[in-house]
């Protein structure tokens, strides 16, 4: 896919309504590979499944014995090394064909092509389990030995978090079995989820229309509008519930089989475990936002619906944009300058790396039938570059969508020298440069904004991100929580689900929303609950921490740059601990959840005043 501007200044074949946005940037994936027929990705998909089984046959079986060698920290450097650039070269690879498929998910030619892909790779690297496994059964005595000495010492953060998954590690065929089939298994169904999300269609007055501009309408200014789009999404998740039952009660099963076989105890704690964050961290971020709900979301929305002279906003009411404030459309160029010159008035140097995206071709941003819905920034592999997918249409929450995964990009180009085992960033700090991109924008925008309406309308819309953030975060969390607790006493039915997400729903947002027929089926398609479960506290995590250093930085701003680069730099060579010591915070301590959770108070506090003085 070459770069290319999409013009979108005309009525698009989804039927959305003529909107001008400029020349949209679609991504240059010749960056990873020319095309998905080209000799150059053939040549690497061979070379990776015949280095896999090289690597397989020098060292299986033996690496206890090099690590008891004199010469054991060079030699188990060079294997380690060896180990990461296989690691490079399959994630280039699937990180391609990932990329080549999220752009239309919906055609057959880019299924196989992705599939194909997936199948020869989980064969290729079946071939390096025995590696980690090995690793971790070599005597603690030994390999600390090893480890203290260079040049060993620099993977020493990779050794010491690879052995944190040695109490739950399996028998070598056992571990090879869950791998080779999760082809067939999880990936399948997350395969079979996304395909069935790209095509549905939902019918808001008489336009057909995917899901991300059915979506979009539920910010429009026009409440009949919202109602109509809101009816459609009901009508059409309601028509598919069957499907999303059986991809969640599947999904969920396979997990506790998993959890099961090595030793979970609490349906979470793979997560945990996978984001180096103990299990009473989260419990105490939960029970903190929470406690918080009424002072928090059931408190603003209270207020909006004051706005809207109603005693209660409906759910297709609730991101609705203030009455009698005008919505204009923010075409691709404002966008790009509003974010980068926020980037820049923090750091010159971030927003250099921001600029890198849009002058490179690393953004796709235009909304395409097929294509996949939401955002993310992709970080593919440190010997190439991120990608950022959005589904841009102008919005005001558009731009600080843009910014949010530009963080992302940053802090994955920031971390990227670490290497490929050591580059990825664990989940507890993974949505800090996000949304502090976000804030940084916000504040600009905020600061620039002298017209009270509109100052009005800005706060309101950020508090918004900000119990979109963190309550409804949590409330994912929790309904997660209740389907994977419930699902060990067998299969949830369609209503049993809709059942549980009413209930989590209705708790966060507070008497002040009227929950209507039809909001029951919305849990169908959040795609964090298949593809990553349990991932959603993240946010929630990172909001209140973002909260907190933004907070730090307002105050005494001098070396905070420096500090906060050296977070983002670290990747995952560090422990989030150790990472947020510099800046004075403990996301061990349970009142640090309450600096970050007194932000959001502020800001509605700040709205309830505009509102008495008006």
């Amino acid at each position: 896919m070459s770069q290319k501007a999409s013009p979108v200044n005309q009525p698009s074949s989804t039927g959305a309504a003529q909107v001008d946005l400029g020349s949209l940037p679609e991504w240059n994936l010749s960056h990873l590979y020319p095309g998905m027929d080209s000799e150059a990705f053939k040549s690497d998909l061979a070379k990776a499944a015949e280095e896999c089984k090289a690597f397989a046959e020098a060292y299986r079986g033996k690496l206890d014995g090099i690590a008891r060698t004199e010469n054991a920290p060079q030699v188990l450097t060079d294997v380690i090394k060896r180990y990461e650039a296989l690691e490079d070269l399959l994630g280039r690879l699937m990180s391609y064909a990932g990329l080549i498929y999220s752009g239309d998910t919906t055609d057959p030619v880019r299924a196989k092509f992705y599939g194909d892909t997936q199948e020869s790779l989980t064969a290729a690297s079946t071939e390096l389990l025995f590696f980690g496994l090995e690793l971790n059964r070599i005597e603690d005595e030994v390999l600390d030995t090893a480890v203290a000495q260079a040049p060993l010492s620099h993977y020493k953060p990779w050794i010491e978090d690879l052995r944190k998954d040695k109490p739950y590690q399996l028998e070598d065929k056992i571990e090879q079995l869950f791998h080779e089939k999760s082809v067939t298994g999880r990936s399948a169904w997350n395969r079979l989820f996304d395909e069935t999300i790209a095509s549905l269609r939902f019918t808001v007055r008489g336009e057909e229309l995917p899901i991300e501009p059915t979506l979009n309408r539920l910010q429009d200014p026009d409440e009949s509008v919202r109602k109509d789009a809101s009816d459609a999404l009901a009508k059409t998740f309601k028509a598919n519930l069957r499907t999303f039952t059986l991809v969640t009660n599947t999904l969920a099963k396979d997990k506790e089989i998993s959890d099961r076989w090595r030793g979970f105890q609490d349906v979470a704690d793979s997560r945990h475990l996978a984001n180096r964050v103990e299990r009473e961290v989260v419990n105490a971020l939960v029970a903190a936002v929470r406690e918080a709900y009424p002072r928090l979301s059931h408190r603003y929305y209270s207020l909006k619906a004051k706005w809207f002279n109603k005693d209660k906003l409906d759910h297709w009411d609730r991101n609705a944009p203030l009455p009698k404030v005008e919505q204009r459309t923010i075409p691709w160029n404002e966008a790009r300058e509003t974010v980068l010159s926020a980037y820049s008035a923090f750091s010159p140097r971030m927003a250099d790396i921001a600029r890198r995206f849009f002058d490179e071709g690393w953004i796709d941003a235009p909304t395409r039938p097929g294509k996949a819905p939401g955002a993310f920034a992709h970080p593919t592999v440190p010997s190439a570059h991120p990608y950022v997918l959005l589904n841009y249409q102008g919005k005001p929450r558009d731009v600080m969508t843009l910014a949010h995964e530009l963080g992302h990009g940053v802090h994955q180009v920031l971390a990227a020298p670490n290497g490929a085992l050591m580059a990825p960033t664990p989940l507890t700090l993974a949505e800090t440069a996000s949304v502090f991109g976000e804030m940084l924008t916000f504040r600009r925008l905020l600061d620039q904004t002298k017209d009270p309406v509109q100052r009005k309308a800005m706060l309101a819309a950020k508090v918004e991100d900000m119990i979109n953030t963190v309550v409804r975060q949590i409330a994912f969390y929790s309904f997660e929580r209740k389907v994977h607790l419930e699902r060990r006493n067998g299969e949830l039915t369609a209503d049993k689900l809709c059942e549980l997400w009413m209930s989590v729903q209705d708790e966060s947002l507070g008497p002040a929303i009227r929950l209507g027929p039809g909001y029951e089926t919305f849990w169908t398609y959040i795609p964090h609950f298949i593809h990553s479960p349990f991932y959603v506290y993240a946010y929630a995590f990172g909001d209140c921490l973002v909260n907190s250093l933004y907070g730090i930085y307002e105050r005494s701003n001098e070396g905070f740059v420096d500090r906060y680069f050296a977070l983002l730099s670290a990747g995952g060579s560090k422990p989030y601990s150790e990472l947020l010591a510099p800046f004075g915070l403990d996301a061990r301590d349970p009142s640090f959840w309450q600096i970050g959770l007194s932000m959001i108070e502020r800001l509605i506090g700040e709205l309830e005043a505009m509102e008495k003085a008006a």
